[in-house]
């Protein structure tokens, strides 16, 4: 199936729609603020920049689990309309701040906004899209998406500049989060599937991180995360720096290097859909791996311009190879009403390795030199790729025979194979909780960890 086609599905056209006019908006907000922060602070702008995308990070990690634990019982197109206005408030208050503080405290604001809206509405695509072909071209389309904003939303942003003032980016993304919620609000989106509701808070709260740690293929991908923030630190903080003080040539330049990085990463997210179909994810995802930690290895031989192109190029595509196949990983290894959480702890984690990634690029970059910033971040993406190696076995069926010992508790449930037994009155349709006990036995079906499946079979 051509990945345009899925655009005749309205529920999906809407939802792409609203995610590519989201991220145009935020890519001018990215331009505005480097200005904002220049007007506010001068010659410490670059600390004021750092210091925002620390919080940014922090954001991300910190609150995206919380709302994962509230996800699943909340009405997703409320929810994503809410922080999509939410958004729109937070951006259109930066032209008024008149101190650094108040820039780091909307940033905040926005950024924990975003960490809610970005798994809710990733874990709400394979509800629409519940055929994997559909959903793996879904997948690849949502990569040329961020892709396609890094290359243009800069370029927007120069030409806008050229006929208005900074403050307009602002004005212009809050525009754009309200076309976003505009689109959202028209469709209908699958109802929460909450299957826990007698789950305490802090139960909810560890249930994406107990599923992702304690499932060995998501424990690889883990593992590649880092091996991906190595490698986009690596590009993002210190191709500038190296473009302008290595090689001594100009702005143009840094632009051409950053747009070969996303044309590698764009050529991958077309071929995947293909791929995938003859080739395992943890093949594909691995040779990710692989491919970026010899990219980053390479830039020990200090190289020219012309090196350095195809050099990002390889290294946007090892990152693609990643990233692209991810949602897909994360829908097989969970139950449908525990996606919210898993996708809210798939988007803390692997932000947590950008946090780590960051300041490392930058600071060895500054002090010790770009040949050791990439031999450095080289040994991190490679130590990664060989830690999602073993963690994550070749031999991984979705099947698996496993052993369940007796176990009497009480949670929401249907009349599934784990749940065949009689009533004494008054339980109610089912799904409906109540004391009930499971007889000890063994049997195979898709595993997946559950409160029936603590953990994963030896």
């Amino acid at each position: 199936m051509p990945v345009l086609e899925l655009l005749r599905d309205r529920r999906y056209r809407h939802l792409f729609s609203a995610q590519v006019v989201a991220l145009v908006g935020t890519g001018l907000t990215t331009v505005g603020l480097a200005l904002l922060a220049a007007d506010l602070a001068g010659e410490h702008a670059g600390e004021v920049l750092g210091t925002a995308l620390a919080i940014k990070m922090i954001a991300y990690v910190g609150i995206a689990p919380v709302i994962g634990a509230h996800a699943a019982r909340l009405p997703r197109r409320a929810l994503l309309v809410g922080l999509d206005l939410l958004r729109a408030a937070s951006v259109i208050a930066l032209p008024f701040v008149t101190a650094v503080w108040q820039i780091y405290l909307l940033i905040f604001l926005l950024n924990a906004c975003s960490a809610c809206f970005t798994p809710t509405f990733q874990a709400t695509l394979p509800d629409i899209l519940e055929d994997e072909h559909r959903y793996t071209r879904a997948l690849s389309l949502s990569r040329l998406a961020y892709d396609l904003e890094n290359l243009l939303s800069p370029v927007a942003a120069a030409l806008l500049l050229t006929v208005m003032t900074f403050d307009v980016l602002f004005v212009l993304n809050a525009l754009a989060f309200l076309g976003s919620a505009l689109l959202v609000v028209t469709i209908r989106l699958p109802s929460p599937r909450d299957a826990e509701h007698d789950a305490g808070f802090r139960e909810r709260l560890t249930l994406g991180s107990r599923i992702y740690l304690r499932t060995p293929r998501l424990r690889g991908l883990l593992a590649l995360n880092l091996a991906v923030a190595a490698a986009g630190a690596m590009q993002i903080v210190n191709t500038v720096v190296y473009v302008r003080s290595e090689l001594g040539l100009g702005d143009t330049q840094v632009a051409t290097a950053l747009a070969a990085a996303g044309g590698g990463s764009m050529v991958v997210a077309l071929a995947l859909p293909g791929l995938l179909d003859h080739l395992t994810q943890r093949t594909v995802m691995v040779t990710g791996g692989w491919v970026m930690s010899l990219c980053l290895f390479m830039g020990w031989s200090s190289p020219s311009f012309a090196a350095l192109l195809p050099l990002w190029f390889f290294l946007g595509a090892g990152a693609s190879l990643v990233m692209t196949p991810t949602g897909r990983l994360l829908k097989q290894s969970c139950h449908a009403e525990d996606r919210p959480a898993l996708f809210a702890a798939q988007f803390s984690l692997s932000h947590a390795g950008w946090l780590i990634a960051y300041p490392l690029a930058g600071w060895v970059g500054a002090q010790a030199g770009m040949d050791a910033a990439f031999g450095i971040l080289g040994a991190m993406a490679l130590f990664a790729t060989l830690a999602a190696v073993r963690l994550w076995p070749s031999a991984d069926p979705m099947e698996l025979e496993h052993w369940h010992p007796a176990i009497t508790h009480a949670h929401r449930h249907e009349h599934d194979d784990h749940h065949r037994h009689g009533h004494e009155g008054g339980e109610g349709q089912a799904p409906h909780a109540h004391s009930h006990h499971h007889a000890p036995g063994r049997h195979r079906h898709v595993f997946v960890i559950d409160r029936h499946h603590p953990h994963w079979p030896r």
